[in-house]
């Protein structure tokens, strides 16, 4: 194990203990025999840099959330914490914060009066209207539209993919973003999809949308070494198609960039795009990580174990992908959501996916079950309380009451 990797098991501990201090009240405060290096800066530790907190991380308390905040400093120096003295045993420190509006700065601050004050200072979102949501996105979307452009049929239902999704809304309330692409490579591009069905796409609005997704299926991973600027101009040119035959209402900002990976200098241009959240798998891939829009392993690290994480300097939230149910076996789906709605760090939002083509009996790895695979997901999570959303409407999906 690497000294990265010991650095990560190590915070994952100590943030599992701080989390099961708030939740189950278990002390959270232990303390570390570490030896004591000279006039170090504290170090806030739980919670991490842009974590987004729900009523699952913290103690609803008269106008705000009271969330534990853990960390170490120099033994023996006084800490406060947003001005409030701290707890101290050896190095670690611990402090009781009130989170009252949406992001929230956090700052440590150690020393004596007598010497130049240490500091550490974080942000952190407080999701305050959050309740459990699921939205659900599918990727590589072409082949539908390449279909109904040429059978030109009555409906758009009348195509067996989309009567799939129909059923599943009317079934569960489910609702879907499909992102698309601007050709399927072989003769068929956005422009000869036809406006007639527009009225019928603004009908179903309020439970299927379109999105950009990426101007073809080849090459593989094609923005992750391409300027901003290739990616904007794609997405804004896929965007001008669904405003032509969809309308507005059917519109959706991206969340999801084909292979999830972007510089990381095209966020910002994003999000003055509109793009409000951007979902990944931010897996584990040798001593880095992938599919994680070029983050760094600290972040794609915790992200891994947790539903979001802020990016204060685009503005962009970014989401764990929780199942891709075309690679999930009927049989593992619920085995695979389940662990997931029962931790605190992943059970608030259900972020699930799959891809359009595994529909297609053409296709070389079709799947018979597809549909149902979607079914057993989308039945389990609303069993389980879950409500569909679209990211774009409010916070990560959560809109505020009326």
């Amino acid at each position: 194990m690497n000294l990265q990797q010991n650095e990560r098991r190590n915070f994952l501990k100590t943030a599992g203990a701080a989390t099961g201090g708030i939740l189950l009240g278990v002390p959270a405060i232990k303390s570390i025999a570490v030896a004591t290096p000279t006039s170090t800066p504290p170090q806030i530790e739980t919670p991490f840099h842009g974590a987004v907190l729900n009523h699952r991380h913290g103690k609803k308390v008269a106008g705000g959330m009271l969330v534990r905040v853990v960390g170490q400093a120099d033994a023996g120096e006084k800490v406060t914490v947003n001005g409030l003295l701290a707890r101290r045993k050896g190095r670690a420190f611990e402090a009781d914060v009130v989170l009252r509006k949406k992001e929230t700065p956090i700052v440590a601050v150690a020393g004596n009066a007598s010497e130049q004050a240490k500091k550490h200072e974080i942000r952190v979102i407080w999701d305050r209207y959050s309740r459990p949501r699921y939205r659900f996105s599918i990727d590589d979307n072409s082949f539908f539209l390449r279909d109904i452009a040429r059978k030109k049929p009555k409906s758009l239902f009348d195509c067996f993919y989309l009567k799939i999704l129909q059923d599943l809304n009317k079934s569960f309330g489910a609702k879907f973003t499909l992102n698309i692409y601007y050709t399927t490579g072989d003769g068929f591009s956005l422009p000869d999809f036809p406006d007639r069905y527009k009225g019928q796409w603004r009908d179903n609005s309020d439970w299927l949308t379109l999105a950009f997704h990426a101007r073809a299926d080849k090459p593989d991973r094609p923005y992750q070494d391409a300027p901003p600027e290739k990616l904007i101009a794609d997405l804004d040119q896929v965007s001008e198609q669904i405003l032509r035959f969809a309308g507005e209402e059917t519109l959706s900002m991206p969340t999801v960039i084909h292979w999830a990976m972007t510089r990381p200098s095209a966020w910002r241009p994003l999000y003055e795009r509109g793009v409000r959240v951007l979902s990944g798998y931010f897996r584990p891939h040798g001593n880095s990580y992938d599919i994680n829009y070029r983050m760094d392993n600290d972040r794609s690290a915790y992200l891994w174990k947790h539903d979001a994480l802020m990016d204060f300097d685009s503005g962009i939230v970014f989401s764990r992908v929780d199942i891709i149910c075309n690679a999930t076996p009927v049989d593992k789906i619920v085995p695979t959501l389940e662990p997931l709605t029962n931790d605190p760090n992943t059970a608030e939002i259900m972020d699930i996916f799959t891809h359009e083509q595994y529909f297609w009996p053409f296709y070389q790895n079709y799947l018979p079950d597809h549909a149902r695979r979607l079914d057993t997901a989308i039945r389990y999570v609303t069993e389980q309380g879950y409500e569909p959303i679209f990211f774009h409407e409010g916070f990560l999906g959560g809109k505020e009451p009326v």
